[in-house]
């Protein structure tokens, strides 16, 4: 007599071979859209440059009139040797001069200084290479004790902002960047005995901030983002 004991067990489904090709599918998507995005979005950024800069460019110089065809990315080697050019310029006596002068007539402009003035201290800021935009990166608790995020270094903080705040120990300077984009955020002050630096780069730090956490400094494909004990 059959008991309910004498009944094997089922058997586990095999994955089907529509299963297996989704898959396959899946992890190709994974390695090509990574590259077919940038290679568009270079590609489109290209073809904005030239179609702003060859309608500036005298025909003559223009290398579609000798080949008879319209190469991409000319516009973008015509904007670049322009902007070394102008830099060279400027570094001269002549060009400080120049830039003087000119500065001189947009200030006794209402609309246009204003203008002017914001959009040449967001140019120092980001394309100064005397310095670098953020020093380190750091943890810091926010919104609230107990809670950590990652945040940067920025400078120490002067002037009102550091007179005011009753610190004696120092004020720094911290931008704390929101994911997935990390170039809006928050800017915080905070004690220097509240902010603890991180070894990580400002690269591999904005990395874990784009990705919510998924990827981590020296993560070797383990999935737990360190070493294992």
């Amino acid at each position: 007599m059959n008991t309910p004991f004498d009944e094997e067990p089922p058997q586990p489904k095999k994955p089907g071979r529509f299963a297996g090709l989704r898959a396959s599918f899946l992890t190709g998507l994974v390695v090509i859209a990574p590259v077919g995005l940038t290679i568009w979005l270079m590609w489109s950024v290209i073809g904005w440059v030239d179609g702003f800069v060859l309608p500036l460019v005298p025909y003559n110089f223009n290398p579609e009139k000798y080949i008879g065809i319209n190469l991409r990315g000319v516009g973008v080697i015509f904007f670049l040797a322009f902007t070394i050019f102008i830099g060279w310029i400027a570094k001269g006596l002549i060009g400080k001069s120049l830039i003087s002068y000119a500065e001189s007539l947009v200030e006794r402009m209402p609309v246009v200084r204003t203008i002017y003035s914001g959009v040449k201290q967001i140019a120092e800021t980001v394309f100064a290479q005397s310095e670098r935009s953020f020093e380190k990166a750091c943890l810091i608790q926010y919104p609230r004790k107990g809670i950590w995020a990652i945040g940067f270094i920025s400078t120490t903080a002067k002037g009102e902002v550091a007179e005011k705040a009753e610190n004696t120990g120092g004020m720094l300077s911290i931008f704390v960047p929101t994911t997935p984009n990390p170039t809006s955020g928050f800017l915080l002050f905070f004690p220097k005995e509240d902010v603890i630096e991180l070894d990580m780069s400002i690269e591999d730090a904005a990395k874990l901030v784009i990705s919510a956490g998924l990827v981590y400094p020296g993560q070797n494909g383990n999935g737990n983002g360190g070493t294992e004990s």
